[in-house]
């Protein structure tokens, strides 16, 4: 029985996995493309681990997978939004598609701030210098 349902892992791990690389060539932008890079891959790898430890079962190798599938997690997730954030500055995404478009408000405002501290860092009336 166990060595069922470790093949079920396996092969949804491997359909998951494919249907990951197939979205990356198939999807027409960034975004989209940034969604089956990290969901459908981090899912189909974890159901592999799962997979894998049902199937081995030895102690050791089971922190391994652990190990693997923690990193995973905890990477992947930041990988995707560094780069999707690296693709919006560079002008790589697709503004008709976004439903709600956040990041252009917060990236106005935050420059607008900025403007804002140079023109109070700048003094309006300079003093004589001592000695003069």
């Amino acid at each position: 029985m166990i060595d069922v349902l470790a093949a079920v892992c396996l092969l949804g791990g491997s359909f998951l996995s494919f249907a990951a690389g197939m979205g990356l060539t198939r999807f027409p932008d960034l975004l989209s493309r940034m969604h089956t890079a990290t969901k459908p891959q981090v899912l189909g790898l974890l159901l592999m681990m799962v997979g894998l430890a049902l199937r081995l079962g030895n102690g050791p190798i089971l922190s391994m997978l652990v190990l693997v599938a923690l990193f995973q997690m905890l990477t992947s997730p930041v990988d995707a939004h560094m780069v999707a954030r690296a693709g919006y500055r560079t002008g790589k995404v697709r503004n008709d598609l976004l439903v709600v478009d956040e990041l252009t408000r917060d990236l106005e405002a935050a420059r607008a701030a900025a403007g804002e501290q140079e023109d109070d860092a700048e003094p309006d009336d300079e003093e004589p210098a001592a000695g003069t």
